[in-house]
């Protein structure tokens, strides 16, 4: 079965942007939420941000990852082999060197500022190890949930490196990384056709706002990961996600920065609507169906390990 899901590099990289987005009904900050520092892998620790206690809420998203550490114990392990089926993951790598193989045969390194998205969809078996033996490593890894239909697709991987990724810059000199789905007339490098993601790595200067269209019907959050930003009056601190609010009306958000440098990842995304049923790292729709996917990873239907 091969896959019905799209992929493209937009022709629009390093662009300035003179377009004013006109946001009249701004989403607010529904809740703030906190990370929870764990540990994943060979003992990787991260802050998980998206648990999977909001996964309806922020459906079609499953999980997000925030990895940051100076300190190579905290990482160097890695995270060896281990299987995925029924999602995608999205791996941004804001600082550091991390070499991915995996059971289909790709194999690639993923750098600063470099994005690597995989459809694990039917199953996949897929390493990531840290090439470097010290300095920092820093970046999110986010799960997007596959619909009923293409969860048995086959898998699919792409290694996006900066350069490849579109980017654009506004008049008040925010700089914004479109990884997938549509900013500013930007297209990003990915788009999908029934979760209609948008991923956007922000970065204002202090003082300045930057508006976002988003579908009314579409989640959304917020995370910063540098200094802090306001939404309609509600300050965002460091290391904290903004669930933004679902209003039928609404038509967008504006993010607007401290009096320090900010970054900040947005994420939307089209809701499914369907059962998400986990367990570890298999998202299905049924029982019946985890039971089938344990089974088949464990008689070795997922490929050859790496």
């Amino acid at each position: 079965m091969t896959t019905s899901i799209t992929n493209n590099v937009s022709d629009s990289i390093n662009i300035n942007v003179n377009v004013k987005i006109d946001v009249n009904r701004p989403r607010s900050v529904e809740f703030l939420h906190e990370g929870v520092d764990t540990q994943d892998g060979a003992g990787v620790k991260l802050t998980r941000v998206l648990t999977e206690n909001l996964q309806q809420r922020l459906d079609p998203y499953l999980m997000l990852d925030n990895f940051k550490s100076e300190n190579p114990d905290d990482y160097i392990a890695g995270f060896p082999s281990h299987p995925h089926r029924g999602f995608e993951t999205i791996t941004y790598m804001i600082e550091g060197r991390m070499r991915h193989k995996d059971s289909a045969g790709n194999e690639g390194l993923l750098e600063n500022g470099g994005v690597q998205w995989m459809t694990a969809a039917s199953g996949v078996i897929h390493s990531e190890i840290p090439e470097q033996e010290d300095g920092a490593m820093e970046g999110f890894q986010l799960w997007l949930n596959l619909p009923a239909k293409d969860k048995m697709n086959d898998p699919w991987y792409k290694d996006f490196q900066s350069a490849d990724l579109p980017h654009f810059t506004t008049n008040s000199g925010v700089a914004v990384t479109v990884i997938a789905g549509e900013s500013n007339g930007v297209k990003g490098a990915v788009t999908r056709e029934v979760t209609e993601p948008t991923y956007l790595d922000i970065h204002l200067p202090a003082g300045t706002s930057f508006s976002h269209n988003i579908p009314a019907t579409h989640n959304a959050f917020v995370f910063v990961y540098r200094g802090g930003a306001s939404i309609e009056g509600q300050r965002v601190p460091i290391k904290t996600m903004a669930i933004l609010s679902n209003d039928d009306d609404s038509d967008g958000v504006t993010l607007t920065a401290g009096d320090e440098a900010t970054r900040v990842i947005l994420v939307t995304g089209r809701p499914l609507n369907e059962p998400i049923v986990q367990y570890g790292p298999f998202v299905m729709n049924s029982q019946r169906e985890i039971i089938q996917a344990v089974n088949d990873f464990q008689n070795g239907r997922f490929g050859e390990g790496t």
